[in-house]
């Protein structure tokens, strides 16, 4: 599919999936005769996993590892030992995400809290006046 359509199933800008070509993080699976990028779906499904990455502000160093780690296991060619590592990795990363959860769920109490401060000081300003 051209670069339009992936735009449009992922919601990433057409600036944004370029920049992530030029980065080495999602390149083109193909070019068309007239130079069109063209993506597989497996291409679409990279984008998504990077898009739900960045909100938990993983660098692109970290998101270019667990790429890389997500190929190497899918690749034929590893080895037991290399498996096991890998899914160490893994592990890794999931920790990190559940650490970041933690972290947003906390900061998203504090802004209900505050917004129910402030809802709380306007509703006492209306009934004062």
């Amino acid at each position: 599919m051209q670069i339009g359509e992936v735009a449009e199933r992922t919601g990433l800008s057409l600036r944004t999936i370029r920049y992530y070509g030029e980065v080495k993080l999602v390149e083109p699976s193909a070019r068309s005769r007239g130079g069109f990028r063209l993506y597989t779906e497996a291409d679409v499904d990279r984008l998504n996993l990077i898009k739900r990455m960045k909100p938990l502000e993983f660098s692109l160093e970290e998101t270019r590892e667990l790429l890389a780690a997500l190929d190497r296991l899918s690749a034929q060619d590893t080895d037991p030992e290399e498996r096991t590592a890998l899914s160490e990795r893994l592990d890794a990363f999931e920790a990190a995400i559940q650490a970041r959860c933690r972290a947003l769920r906390e900061q998203l109490g504090m802004a209900e809290e505050f917004a129910g401060q402030l809802r709380a000081r306007r509703s006492r300003q209306h009934t004062s006046t």
